[in-house]
């Protein structure tokens, strides 16, 4: 680079950007009653996102690009010439979901590319920034739909078969959005460009909230941003249960087969055995069938999500699960399966170098960067204190001044990854 930012330039600049684009971002896809975030893939608020996203990366003079699973891609420089360092995340939420999983790194990253700017500094590398598409799996059940596609995770035509809740499949949404879904799929070209990734994003736990003896700490400047090490094993699941339909008043109890019951006994061994193998286990979402108030259940559909730091405690756990909803007559189904991530650890080094006050991190919330990393991406994270520790809902929460300590940090990482000793003899980001 030819230049690095002073800390007071990259302070104000990085400061008015953030609160200028996260003022404008945030009614987008808010529901006014609840004031959680309803923003799903390829639907009228998703095509307002991607277009805010375009026409911030068009002001700063960014080549905007997409792949064909639909992710946007803003470079600084040509990607085709070497690989580049990427940063970003997703614009994407889960059911009223909160306003900082996902934009907050791709704001963040925006606002780097503007610190930078502001301090005359001109990477050695391309720069990119990255808005994934559907990381959140809201509307078509798998998560990070966007990097498993490109990266071939995702197989193309499961991917266009996939339906959301109105029955209206993957292929149909982009057609809907006036895209040719017969374009979706890997995209090798693609995933070459990327040198090196690391996505900014807010904690969802509140490790970082916390003093080492366990007490509330919020005003540790050192503890408001944490380098990610890895990410926990994790997996979906999908559990049909059978049952058969009748009068809720005329039925007797002993001639019923309601498929509730059998969900009952689901979502309590979920929690049981989830509890003896010291990991978690969530039922979050459920389909009834017939589904009115008068009627048992001739059929429920029930997700399963499970994660924790160890994979075989997990697996016992999803085992002693299917084991009792197959003693209801259920058929369990893996949806996806991620197994522990580990970051790179050089970056991660790298990263813990340029940042030696950051707290190292794991977590049991699934990313891109993950996908990326399984790949063989050399990835990382940043995470952003969050003061209340809650996540996927509309209580999510980070102070301003951690999310400009967030920006500060990540444009300090950007500024070593992007200079020209960071380059090996062949040309590629290192």
């Amino acid at each position: 680079m030819t230049t690095r930012p002073t800390t007071s330039t990259t302070s104000t600049t990085s400061t008015t950007s953030f609160d200028r684009m996260w003022g404008d971002l945030a009614p987008l896809g808010r529901d006014g009653g609840t004031g959680g975030y309803r923003r799903y893939a390829w639907t009228r608020t998703d095509h307002d996102l991607r277009e805010w996203f375009a026409g911030e990366c068009a002001a700063r003079g960014l080549d905007v690009v997409e792949d064909r699973a639909g992710n946007q891609w803003a470079w600084w420089g040509d990607p085709d010439s070497t690989p580049g360092v990427v940063i970003g995340s997703h614009l994407d939420s889960v059911p009223d979901g909160g306003a900082f999983d996902g934009p907050l790194g791709v704001v963040s990253a925006l606002a780097t590319v503007d610190a930078l700017r502001a301090a005359g500094v001109e990477p050695d590398v391309p720069l990119g920034v990255v808005n994934f598409v559907d990381e959140e799996g809201a509307r078509f059940g798998i998560a990070c739909a966007g990097s498993r596609i490109i990266t071939g995770v995702l197989d193309a035509d499961r991917a266009r078969a996939l339906t959301d809740a109105d029955g209206v499949t993957m292929a149909e949404a982009w057609q809907r959005a006036g895209r040719d879904p017969a374009g979706l799929g890997r995209d090798d070209e693609t995933v070459r460009r990327i040198g090196t990734f690391v996505e900014l994003h807010v904690e969802q736990g509140k490790a970082l909230a916390l003093a080492p003896d366990g007490t509330d700490d919020l005003d540790d400047p050192a503890r408001a941003v944490a380098i990610g090490t890895d990410i926990w094993p994790h997996g979906r699941w999908r559990i049909d249960l059978p049952g058969e339909a009748n009068h809720a008043g005329t039925t007797r109890i002993e001639d019923r087969h309601d498929a509730m019951i059998g969900l009952a006994g689901v979502v309590q061994a979920a929690r049981a055995y989830a509890v003896a193998q010291g990991c978690v286990a969530t039922v979050g979402k459920v389909v009834v069938e017939p589904g009115g108030v008068n009627a048992i259940p001739s059929h429920v559909t029930a997700w399963l999500d499970a994660r924790g730091r160890d994979e075989d405690a997990v697996r016992a756990t999803v085992d002693a699960v299917t084991a009792e909803a197959g003693a209801h007559g259920a058929t369990t189904t893996l949806e996806s399966w991620t197994p522990t991530t580990t970051f790179d650890a050089g970056l991660v080094d790298r990263l813990h170098g340029i940042l030696p006050d950051a707290p190292l991190l794991g977590t049991g919330a699934g990313h891109d960067a993950g996908v990326l990393a399984t790949h063989g991406v050399p990835s990382a994270m940043l995470f952003v204190r969050n003061p209340t520790g809650i996540s996927h809902s509309p209580a999510e929460s980070a102070e301003a001044t951690d999310c400009h300590h967030g920006v500060t940090a990540l444009t300090a990482v950007v500024t070593e990854l992007c200079s020209r000793k960071d380059l090996d003899p062949m040309g590629d980001a290192r």
